[in-house]
């Protein structure tokens, strides 16, 4: 295992973070805390944990006979989807990207939102929205469809900075699952990380004002309603990615092809160690889903990683990006001889586009851990296997409103 710390207390927490992971100590008893909920099982900190409202962010935790939306946040489906393009990173530049994208504020156009309302998924939850079985309507759901939020939501374009293995750089091992993305080393690639918009925080205020925190009963009808909305979410929050890299697409006048999508929060059945129950990630990359990304900050790094097969003592997570260093309140104090337009150019030569002071400073790449630390703790914990370093080209944050 390395250097990787594998801390265990009651048989049940394990935290997987290497000597130069930063790990708040709230965060680490968020987890044990958690850990001691009635029904829970097993419950793993990655190594980008850090502390949330009252529940660990980069977590997971499996229960048996019960489970707990609370746990799941507000955010459900929130997750990320790399799409392939067409462009070239030697024919662009930060600069251009940037013109050709404008503003990506506001409704989907009309012609994106006419292709979304076709897709199967958009028609489950619309009929769910219809019969009153969502917190939301079908109105409020077209409103929100293809647009990132705020928070940590981006859209963001890269280049492949580097190729796994590279024997000229000492890399060993296997590339598995890199001839199955089909890794163009001149491409230029689309990341979006966004989620089910309000429709999830809707359907967790929903269960708290009905249930509380306590969670529920596995099978009982209650249990069934919140597993229908949770699902829903899911695929809204699926479709929603999609919608927005198509508006950005469209905008750089380029095509392109799904690489893959993947949720960071939702909850599931599952079988660990023999034993039926469900999985809840909260803030964690599914390990059983095929290739992942785990992305740094905007102004650092992105990698591509193959999970190992047959690794399943992390709960069958990883590590959904860097994770908080920082509390977002503590932002502005800390990087106060920084002017916002310092913050839009990045370390290694990316652009950032954020109108919104505030959430520019909150998301400054200082708030967030070292990813290659993270990454690092993985690899040596066995867990990954290297496919891609992509670079940053520019990170879509919020942008001004579009002209009436």
């Amino acid at each position: 295992m390395g250097n990787s710390l594998q801390a265990n207390l009651r048989d049940k927490v394990r935290v997987f973070a290497n000597q130069q992971v930063w790990l708040e100590a709230n965060a680490v008893a968020q987890l044990h805390t958690t850990a001691q909920l009635p029904h829970m099982h097993a419950a793993v900190g990655l190594p980008d944990l850090h502390a949330g409202r009252g529940y660990p962010i980069g977590a997971a935790f499996f229960s048996i006979g019960h489970f707990y939306p609370a746990l799941v946040g507000g955010d459900i489906g929130c997750g990320m989807a790399l799409w392939r393009t067409d462009l070239k990173a030697h024919k662009t530049s930060p600069a251009k990207l940037e013109k050709r994208l404008g503003s990506q504020e506001g409704p989907l156009p009309e012609a994106l939102l006419h292709e979304a309302q076709a897709q199967a998924s958009w028609r489950a939850v619309q009929a769910l929205a219809d019969a009153g079985a969502l917190p939301s309507t079908t109105a409020m759901l077209e409103g929100s469809l293809g647009t990132i939020g705020g928070g940590n939501h981006f859209a963001e374009l890269l280049a492949c900075d580097r190729l796994y293995p590279d024997p000229a750089n000492g890399d060993e091992g296997s590339a598995d699952g890199a001839p199955a993305l089909a890794l163009d080393p001149r491409g230029v690639y689309l990341l979006v990380h966004s989620g089910s918009r309000g429709l999830g925080g809707a359907i967790l205020r929903e269960h708290v004002q009905a249930h509380g925190h306590a969670g529920l009963r596995a099978g009982s009808a209650a249990a069934q309603d919140y597993l229908r909305q949770h699902d829903a979410a899911l695929a809204y929050a699926q479709l929603n990615r999609a919608c927005i890299a198509q508006r950005f697409l469209r905008a750089l006048r380029a095509e392109g092809e799904l690489l893959l999508d993947v949720s960071h929060n939702h909850v599931h059945a599952a079988c660990i160690d023999g034993l039926p129950g469900y999985l809840h990630r909260k803030g964690a990359t599914p390990a059983d889903a095929g290739p992942v990304v785990i992305p740094g900050s905007r102004g650092d790094y992105s990698y591509v990683v193959q999970p190992v097969a047959g690794r399943h003592e992390a709960l069958d997570s990883l590590a959904h990006g860097a994770g908080r260093k920082w509390a977002r309140s503590d932002c502005a104090g800390r990087l106060a001889r920084f002017h916002a337009d310092d913050l839009r150019k990045t370390r290694l030569g990316s652009a950032v586009v954020c109108s919104d002071k505030e959430l520019l400073f909150e998301e400054a790449p200082q708030a967030y851990k070292e990813v290659d630390a993270v990454v690092a703790s993985l690899v040596e914990a066995g867990l990954i296997r290297l496919l891609a370093r992509l670079r940053p080209l520019l990170t879509y944050k919020k942008g001004a409103a579009p002209c009436c």
